[in-house]
C-alpha cells in the first residue's frame, strides 16, 4: 500500500483542522497558529485564540513524547489516562527525588500531596502566573540545585515544576495567554474551573487505544516504529492498544509492514501537486519516525535535528524539498537545494508571498531551525 502524502483532508474550521492531525505541537508558540494558516483559507490569529481561550473547545495540554499539544476538549480524557498519565508520574518521579535531596523535605511524595493542596485552593476562581503562585503559596518558594558543577546546573525554583506536574496530571490548565501570540506565558487555572467540570481520565489502555486509532486514521499507514516514536511510549502499550482497535497490516513500499484503520484498507487516490510552507515542529513533518516516503534520507540532516525535531518546511507534492526563513523585515526567503523544479519554485515562491503578507511584518523566532537554513550548512 502506497502512503497519502496529502497534507490534510479538506477542512474548513479551526476544530476540524485540528482533528485531522490528531493535535498542534505547541511547545514553539507560534507553531499552532502557522500550521492552521496553511490548513485554512482565512484563518486569523483571534480564531485559535477564540476557540483557547473564549469557546475552551482546545486545550493545551503536555502529552506525548514530554510535548505540549493542542488537543481538541473530547480527546482529553484519552491524552490525561495514556500519554500525559506517563509524563505525570515521570515529572512526580523527579521531584519527589528532588525534593528529598535538596534537603527541601524528607518526604518528598508528602511534600507534593501538600503542595497540590495548596496550589489548587490556591487557584480556587482564579487565574495566576508561576510567579505569582510562588509569591502566594508557601509551599512554592524553595529551590533546588541541579546538576551540581555541570556548566548547565544551578539553582531551580520548584514552582514551575509542580506546576508542569499538576497540568500533566490533568488538575491544572493552562489558561489565557498573558503575552503575545508568539511568546508562551499562560497562566494557570484548576481544570475543573477553567472547563468547567473536572476531566475523568480514561484508563491507560482505552487512552492509548483512543489516540492510536486518531494516528492511525490521521497518518497510517505507520509503521509499530513510527507510533512508539510518536507516542515515546513502550512496544508493549503500543502493540496492545493496536490490536485493541483492529488495526490491519498492510505492506508497504520496499515489503515494510504498516497499519491502519479496519475502514482504510483501500488505497487512496493520487493527488494534483501541491505546495505548502511548514513551521517548526508541524504535526505533519513530525508524524513519522521512518520517513524515507516524504524526505529523501541523504536530506534528512538538512531537515531535522539529531532527536528527530523539524525546522521550517518547504514541501512539493507530498516530499520535503527545502525549507524557509524570514529577513529583517519579516519577508519570507525559500531555502531551496539546486535542481528544485521551476514548477515547485513557482508554487513556492507564491506561498511564501502570502506566508509574508499573513505575518505583516511579524518575525518569529523558533528554538528549533533546519539545519539547511543556518550559516555554514554542508560547507
Amino acid at each position: 500500500m502506497a502512503r497519502n502524502h496529502a497534507l490534510a483532508q479538506p477542512v474548513s474550521t479551526v476544530a476540524e483542522a485540528v482533528r485531522a492531525v490528531v493535535a498542534l505541537h505547541a511547545t514553539e508558540p507560534a507553531t499552532p497558529y502557522l500550521s492552521l494558516r496553511a490548513r485554512l483559507e482565512g484563518f486569523a490569529i483571534g480564531d485559535l485564540e477564540r476557540e483557547l481561550y473564549a469557546e475552551r473547545s482546545l486545550v493545551k495540554q503536555l502529552a506525548m513524547r514530554r510535548t505540549m499539544f493542542v488537543f481538541p476538549r473530547e480527546a482529553l480524557p484519552a491524552a490525561l489516562g495514556g500519554p500525559s498519565a506517563r509524563v505525570a508520574a515521570q515529572e512526580h518521579a523527579k521531584v519527589r527525588k528532588d525534593v528529598e535531596a535538596g534537603g527541601i523535605a524528607a518526604d518528598g511524595a508528602a511534600w507534593l500531596a501538600e503542595a497540590r493542596a495548596a496550589v489548587l485552593a490556591a487557584l480556587r476562581g482564579r487565574e495566576l502566573s508561576a510567579q505569582e503562585l510562588r509569591e502566594t503559596v508557601p509551599e512554592l518558594t524553595g529551590q533546588i540545585t541541579r546538576f551540581e558543577g555541570k556548566k548547565y546546573g544551578g539553582d531551580q525554583h520548584l514552582a514551575p515544576r509542580v506546576l508542569t506536574w499538576l497540568g500533566a496530571t490533568g488538575d491544572l490548565a493552562r489558561a489565557r495567554n498573558a503575552s503575545h501570540w508568539r511568546v508562551n506565558r499562560n497562566l494557570w487555572a484548576r481544570a475543573d474551573d477553567w472547563l468547567g467540570a473536572a476531566v475523568e481520565p480514561a484508563d491507560s489502555a482505552a487512552g492509548h487505544a483512543e489516540l492510536v486509532r486518531q494516528y492511525l486514521r490521521a497518518f497510517g499507514p505507520v509503521t509499530e516504529t513510527d507510533v512508539v516514536w510518536w507516542f515515546g511510549s513502550t512496544k508493549s502499550v503500543i502493540r496492545r492498544a493496536i490490536a485493541d482497535i483492529g488495526a490491519v497490516p498492510v505492506e508497504l513500499e520496499r515489503g515494510a509492514t504498516g497499519w491502519v484503520l479496519p475502514e482504510d484498507e483501500d488505497p487512496v487516490e493520487p493527488v494534483e501537486p501541491w505546495g505548502a510552507l511548514l513551521p517548526a515542529l508541524d504535526p505533519t513533518s513530525m508524524g513519522w519516525k521512518e520517513r524515507d516516503f516524504y524526505l529523501d534520507p541523504g536530506f534528512a540532516q538538512a531537515i531535522y535535528d539529531r532527536a528527530g525535531n523539524a525546522g521550517t518546511t518547504a514541501w512539493w507534492d507530498g516530499r520535503i524539498i527545502g525549507a524557509y526563513i524570514q529577513d529583517d523585515e519579516g519577508t519570507v526567503d525559500l531555502v531551496l537545494p539546486a535542481g528544485t523544479p521551476r514548477a515547485a519554485r513557482t508554487a513556492l515562491t507564491a506561498e511564501a508571498e502570502r506566508l509574508t503578507a499573513w505575518l505583516a511584518g511579524e518575525r518569529v523566532n523558533s528554538l528549533y531551525k533546519s539545519p539547511i537554513t543556518l550559516p555554514g550548512f554542508g560547507s
